[in-house]
């Protein structure tokens, strides 16, 4: 069954960009696509965190489509094809759990993800999966992570693989410290009206505190967005308490506001 209804959206994609297609779907480029990959990826997390099981089946289909329609793009230019994405991520699966299509054994989750990494660097140096591990090399440790994710998860991702080489924060408590000599520095700009220093200083503090949850074990993306839902509640509830009140946001007061909060 679901052979069968992949073979169809392959063939209904063919059919959009065909000459006699859908003009909107025959005139999209990988380039013009990147906007709805972004948007079907964070409409599926928030179908998870919602709990929408409905909504999430719908989500990942169009998280599906993209990789379809960005397929057929490649395979029109002579690049790749669904099926060279298919094989590339079934090779990778078996190539990564050897304790499961190999000899080897890992007894835990832990092992596993270490062994992960171990297969990964191993790649990356030899070249499996990659066009070009030479330019890989030349590049550096950080240059392979894309630019293109959220700030977040880049500032996650570049600082693990730092730590991994030994460019690390010694103690929780030197984090700490740098932390209040980066805030010092964000009053000064601010006291001074330099926009750009202040820009640059509350980077290095997000940067910063990126980092302290990653020593702690934190998603810093997942922690942020459960800030976020709380905020959310929170703010729901005043507004709901002042309706209550026959009262509008901007009717309320800031005093009145903050007490509710509290």
């Amino acid at each position: 069954m679901a052979d069968a209804r992949f073979e169809t959206l392959l063939e209904l994609m063919e059919r959009l960009r065909a000459p006699d297609g859908c003009p909107w779907d025959r005139e999209q480029t990988l380039e013009s696509l990147r906007r709805y990959l972004i948007e079907e990826t964070y409409e599926a997390i928030d179908a998870i965190e919602r709990r929408d099981w409905a909504g999430l089946a719908e989500e990942l289909g169009d998280i599906q489509l993209q990789i379809v329609f960005q397929s057929q793009i490649a395979k029109e230019n002579g690049w790749f094809g669904i099926d060279d994405v298919l094989g590339h991520i079934n090779d990778k699966l078996i190539r990564r759990h050897p304790h499961v299509f190999g000899s080897e054994s890992a007894d835990t989750a832990g092992k596993v993800l270490q062994r992960w990494e171990e297969i990964k660097a191993e790649e990356k140096r030899s070249g499996a999966g990659n066009h070009d591990s030479s330019v890989l090399e030349k590049e550096g440790l950080l240059k392979n992570v894309t630019r293109a994710q959220p700030a977040m998860l880049e500032a996650h991702e570049i600082s693990k693989r730092a730590a991994r080489a030994g460019f690390e924060w010694r103690e929780a408590e030197e984090l700490a410290e740098k932390a209040g000599a980066e805030m010092r520095q964000f009053r000064d700009a601010r006291a001074c009206r330099d926009s750009d220093r202040t820009e640059d200083k509350i980077g290095d503090l997000l940067f910063l505190l990126v980092n302290a949850a990653r020593r702690a074990g934190v998603d810093p993306e997942l922690a942020l967005r459960r800030a976020n839902r709380k905020f959310r509640e929170r703010f729901g509830c005043i507004e709901q308490q002042l309706r209550d009140k026959g009262l509008t946001i901007e009717e309320a007061g800031v005093e009145e506001m903050e007490q509710l909060w509290r």
